[in-house]
């Protein structure tokens, strides 16, 4: 017996995409099961595009290294959302697991210690990029990230300074 293979038109995949998601968050809430977001980095310089294909419209480029949450992955692309709130689709090849998170505070201090009267590091500006080092630090540590600049120096944030966790 032979697989026969459906292929939907280019809106039908959209809505089936959507329809799956959908439910699969509506199993997550009904089941009491927290869902976390997920959040990746891109790997290289990233076009965003308005559906999953390379033949749709593109949107924008990102630059390499930029934040982004994890909505649905279908097929080879997945759907994010900025620190913006912009949703789209990218290409999963250009989208790795180094964590990165972007200041969101018009002037974050990064300190030495996971505490407000620690020496301060360095200050990083309104969207300036760190590393977040140590993902397990947010929860031993509530309210802090260990972050790393791309110059270097590793520090203390406080998470409501920043966006990708």
């Amino acid at each position: 017996m032979s697989a026969t293979r459906l292929t939907l038109a280019r809106p039908a995949r959209i809505a089936a995409c959507v329809a799956a998601w959908a439910s699969g968050a509506a199993i997550a809430a009904l089941s009491g099961g927290a869902v976390a977001a997920q959040f990746h980095s891109t790997t290289d310089v990233a076009i965003l595009y308005d559906a999953p294909s390379a033949k749709a419209r593109p949107l924008f480029v990102l630059a390499k290294d930029t934040p982004l949450e994890l909505i649905v992955t279908v097929e080879g692309w997945m759907k994010i959302r900025d620190v913006a709130g912009t949703v789209a689709w990218v290409d999963r090849k250009v989208i790795g697991d180094k964590r990165m998170l972007v200041v969101r505070a018009p002037v974050a201090d990064i300190l030495a210690n996971p505490v407000d009267s620690a020496p301060l590091v360095f200050k990083a500006e309104q969207n300036v990029l760190v590393e977040l080092v140590d993902p397990a630090y947010v929860t031993n540590t509530p309210g802090w990230a260990k972050v790393r600049h791309r110059d270097g120096q590793v520090g203390y944030v406080r998470i409501g300074q920043v966006w990708g966790l």
